[in-house]
């Protein structure tokens, strides 16, 4: 009786992890047009960029739901957001080190608002990402929005 109820619950508990995990992606190649509908007849609210890190908060059909860095919700089709993850940088500066470490040698420093691209978002503290100029470094986690 005790095995049923304790399976049940981790399944359960591994379900809703997945569910609650945050599903992030990018503009893709062109920019998209965000509405406040999942529909082109929908009011446009803006257009965002190619590279911009969206999060995906639901799916209607060939539509999803996003949230951007500001914290605005709109919709768009996903046909027009990448796999390929960026984050942008919400700290006023970001220094992007040499390793994971605040000791490490800093190859650059990021501004607010700066794209980069995400190359491993395993890390909880830092996480690997590399500058459209090929700069590549850590930052942490904290100073970026998109993980």
């Amino acid at each position: 009786m005790m095995f049923p109820r304790l399976f049940a619950t981790v399944l359960l508990s591994l379900a809703c992890a997945q569910a609650c995990a945050a599903d992030f992606r990018s503009v893709g190649a062109a920019s998209v047009v965000l509405y406040d509908a999942p529909s082109v007849k929908g009011a446009k609210r803006y257009i965002a960029p190619r590279g911009m890190p969206v999060e995906i908060l639901a799916r209607y059909g060939a539509w999803v739901k996003v949230r951007d860095a500001d914290g605005e919700l709109a919709w768009t089709e996903t046909k027009g957001l990448s796999a390929r993850r960026n984050v942008v940088v919400k700290a006023l500066s970001a220094k992007v080190r040499a390793a994971p470490d605040d000791n490490a040698a800093i190859l650059m420093t990021a501004d607010k608002g700066v794209l980069l691209e995400l190359s491993d978002p395993a890390g909880s503290i830092w996480v690997r990402v590399r500058h459209e100029d090929g700069i590549a470094g850590f930052v942490r986690a904290t100073e970026v929005w998109g993980i």
